[in-house]
C-alpha cells in the first residue's frame, strides 16, 4: 500500500519479488522499437492557477498573477493549429484553483461557468468545432468529472510522477500518491484512454521508480486504459534546484518502463527535455505531442524540436516515423483503425472507448474528419512540415 492510498480506498499491493526483478533490468534486457510515433498538437494553457505548489514547477502562478485564457484566445490558438495541420488540442492547467484564486473564480463566473471543469468542457467544444481532437491534462479530478469530460475528449492524462511521498510535493497544498492513483483509477473506471508517467529526479529512489511502474501496470491490467507512459526527467529552472538526471539514469529508467509495461503501452520521452537519440534503443517508441507552432508552457526554457528534427532522430535510429492521433489506434472505431492494430479490450463501464461525439468527429465527412482518418489509417507518408 502506498502513502495516503488508504484515504482513497486503493488497494495496490506490489510483490517485493516483482520490484526486485525490475530493479535488475538493464538496457540490454529490452528490445529497441520498430517505429517511432508522435502527435502534432497545439498547446492550450487554459489557466496557470493551481492548488498545488510543487517545488520543481514553473507552470503555476500565484494568486493575483495567474492567467485564464479567454474563449476568443482559445479559438485563435486552435485555428492556428488547424492551419498548421495539427490534429490535437492539448489542454493543460494546474489542478483546480482553490479558494485563494478569487480573480480566476470571479472571471469564470462572469463568463457564465460554475467551475474550471465546466470551462474546460466548453474549451474542448471549441476545439472540436474548429477541427482538433482534445486531449486534456486537468490534474486530479473525480470519476464523475471524467464521465462528463470524456464526452468531449479523445484521451486524457495526468502524471503519476512517483508513488513516493517526496519533499518536492511538500507544503500545506501538496499532492499525494493516493490522489494521483485515485485519478488514474477513476479514468479507467470511466473508460478514458489515458496517459500517465514518471518524473525522474525529484527525490525518489530506484525502488520508488520500480513500484510506480508496477502500480501503473496493475491499474492498466484492471481497466486496459493506459495508452502511453512518459518517462520524463526533471530539468533545472528558476524554482528548482534539482539536478537533471544523467543519461545513464534515464536509460535505465526507460528500460525498466519497457520491461514492466505490456507491449501495447507506448513508452514516451519528451524530445525537448531528454537526450532522445540515446534512449530509443532502451525501448522508447513515442516522442509525444509535439507542437510546430506553440511553446511548451510547462517547460518554457526548453523549445520543441522542429518536425525535421524528429525525422533526424528517427533516421539516426534507423526507424520510420509516423504521426498518430492523441488517442492511440487500438482505442479507435474498427472502421478507421489500422488493420494491423489489435483493438483494446472493451472498457469496464462504458459501451466504447470513445464517446459518440468523438467517434462522430473522427468519422465525419469533413476536412477535420479526413485529417483524422488519414493519420489513424497510418498512411505511410513521410512526416513533413505542412
Amino acid at each position: 500500500m502506498f502513502p495516503a492510498a488508504d484515504d482513497y480506498d486503493i488497494d495496490i499491493d506490489i510483490e517485493e519479488s516483482a520490484v526486485d526483478s525490475l530493479l535488475d533490468v538493464t538496457p540490454s534486457d529490452v528490445a529497441a522499437p520498430t517505429e517511432l510515433t508522435f502527435s502534432r498538437n497545439v498547446f492550450v494553457p487554459l489557466t496557470t492557477a493551481c492548488r498545488y505548489t510543487c517545488s520543481y514547477c514553473t507552470y503555476y502562478d500565484v494568486p493575483g498573477e495567474a492567467t485564464l485564457l479567454s474563449p476568443e484566445a482559445i479559438r485563435d490558438v486552435v485555428e492556428t493549429g488547424v492551419d498548421a495541420g495539427c490534429t490535437e488540442a492539448l489542454f493543460t492547467f494546474g489542478d483546480k484553483p482553490d479558494d485563494r484564486y478569487t480573480e480566476i473564480h470571479t472571471q469564470l463566473d462572469e463568463w457564465g461557468y460554475d467551475s474550471i471543469i465546466d470551462y474546460l468542457y466548453a474549451a474542448c467544444e471549441i476545439a472540436l468545432a474548429e477541427g482538433l481532437l482534445p486531449h486534456s491534462n486537468p490534474g486530479d479530478i473525480t470519476q464523475s468529472e471524467f464521465r462528463r469530460l470524456r464526452e468531449v475528449n479523445s484521451s486524457m492524462g495526468v502524471m503519476l510522477e512517483t508513488t513516493a511521498d517526496v519533499d518536492a510535493h511538500s507544503g500545506g497544498r501538496r499532492k499525494t500518491p493516493g490522489q494521483r492513483l485515485n485519478t488514474i483509477r477513476a479514468a479507467g473506471r470511466e473508460g478514458v484512454p489515458f496517459t500517465t508517467g514518471l518524473l525522474v529526479g525529484i527525490g525518489e529512489t530506484w525502488r520508488d521508480r520500480a513500484e510506480s511502474l508496477l502500480a501503473i501496470r496493475e491499474l492498466h491490467e484492471r481497466y486496459g486504459h493506459i495508452q502511453e507512459v512518459i518517462i520524463q526527467n526533471v530539468v533545472p529552472n528558476e524554482r528548482s534546484d534539482f539536478d537533471q538526471p544523467s543519461v545513464d539514469t534515464m536509460r535505465r529508467a526507460v528500460a525498466m518502463a519497457r520491461s514492466a509495461l505490456p507491449e501495447a503501452i507506448s513508452v514516451q520521452v519528451p524530445p525537448n527535455l531528454s537526450p532522445t537519440g540515446e534512449l530509443i534503443d532502451c525501448g522508447v517508441d513515442d516522442l509525444g505531442g509535439v507542437s510546430p507552432i506553440t511553446d511548451d508552457y510547462i517547460n518554457p526554457d526548453y523549445a520543441w524540436p522542429a518536425l525535421d528534427e524528429l525525422n533526424s532522430i528517427a533516421d539516426a535510429a534507423g526507424l520510420p516515423l509516423y504521426e498518430r492521433l492523441p488517442v492511440y489506434d487500438r482505442y479507435l472505431p474498427a472502421s478507421v483503425r489500422c488493420g494491423d492494430v489489435s483493438p483494446a479490450p472493451d472498457p469496464v463501464d462504458t459501451d466504447a472507448w470513445l464517446s459518440t461525439r468523438i467517434r462522430d468527429a473522427i468519422t465525419a465527412d469533413t476536412d477535420a474528419g479526413g485529417r483524422y482518418r488519414a493519420v489513424a489509417g497510418r498512411k505511410r507518408q513521410p512526416v513533413s512540415q505542412p
